[in-house]
């Protein structure tokens, strides 16, 4: 029986692995929110094992385009991808804009990811830098291991790091289940150790059902929160991917100033992205997406182009 394909970086960003372990942001990074896992985008299949949190990319906290993770086996990758991001944002806090680079190449059983990005939040500067390897063990497993860095910035990671391990299971390999470790060290010193578990059903229509959850341990105080997303993809690869995806959840730590963060509150976050190809190597994405704490709102846009060589 024919195996599922696994979309892989930007040939279907369009997924919900938007708690992707593998982000810069709180919700997508293996921290503590779910803020974090909507801004990464950085990150939509990002993980299309869904984020069941873990993605195989890295990206930088709060993106909301989020790469799906992708057996590296599964053919020779060579892509790059450019967006473009903006984000509004209540109770005076400022709004937000990023600009990201991120590329894929795959060697034999490995896919190396990797990601530069430039962000504007609550009025600071911030650069996010991150890599990724995916490993292909045999048709039933396979692997990522990520890493990222900030530049001081105080809402990016001094450095994050994140394994997963994935399996595919049934005898057409329709299931995709997932595990998935991951620590944050942040500027404010706060630090974030989290476990996440994730699937995602491969329907024979166009049709792929993801779900996931993280549980997070947040110091200090010792703070123990819980996030969840259910992401629903529409779409074959190379023509349209069209994902829903709902989040919800706590959040630990979330810096909002350099001495200023929000801990332990409850939060959600709603997006829709679009990703269409004009062509078997060239396309576009959109994704929209909002965000809500008690504390502020946030929604946004963003938009991009990607291109496989």
């Amino acid at each position: 029986m024919s195996r599922p394909r696994y979309w892989g970086h930007p040939a279907a960003i369009a997924s919900a692995t938007v708690m992707a372990l593998t982000s810069a942001s709180p919700a997508v990074r293996a921290q503590s929110t779910t803020e974090a896992a909507a801004e990464t985008a950085a990150e939509p299949m990002a993980q299309t094992v869904a984020q069941a949190m873990p993605s195989s990319t890295v990206r930088a906290p709060d993106s909301v385009v989020v790469a799906p993770p992708v057996a590296a086996g599964d053919g020779e990758v060579r892509s790059l991808e450019l967006t473009m991001g903006a984000q509004r944002l209540t109770a005076g806090l400022g709004n937000w804009r990023e600009v990201a680079l991120r590329g894929a190449y795959g060697i034999g059983p490995h896919l190396l990811q990797g990601e530069v990005s430039q962000h504007r939040r609550f009025n600071t500067d911030g650069t996010f830098l991150g890599l990724s390897d995916t490993y292909t063990f045999n048709e039933d497993w396979f692997g990522s291991v990520a890493i990222g860095v900030g530049d001081g910035a105080f809402f990016l990671p001094r450095w994050r790091a994140d394994a997963t391990l994935y399996r595919k299971l049934l005898a057409d390999r329709r299931l995709v289940t997932s595990v998935g470790v991951g620590y944050y060290d942040a500027p404010d010193g706060h630090t974030d150790k989290s476990l996440s578990l994730g699937a995602a059903y491969y329907f024979e229509a166009p049709w792929v059902l993801e779900g996931g959850v993280r549980l997070n341990h947040s110091n200090p105080g010792g703070v123990r929160t819980q996030q969840q997303f259910v992401a629903l993809t529409y779409g074959r690869d190379k023509q349209d991917l069209v994902t829903a995806r709902y989040g919800w959840g706590s959040e630990g730590y979330l810096a909002i100033a350099a001495n200023t963060q929000l801990v332990n509150f409850k939060s959600h976050e709603a997006s829709l992205s679009w990703r269409h190809w004009f062509n078997p190597r060239t396309g576009a994405l959109v994704a929209l997406n909002r965000y809500t704490n008690p504390s502020y709102r946030r929604s946004g846009i963003t938009v991009g182009v990607f291109h496989a060589f």
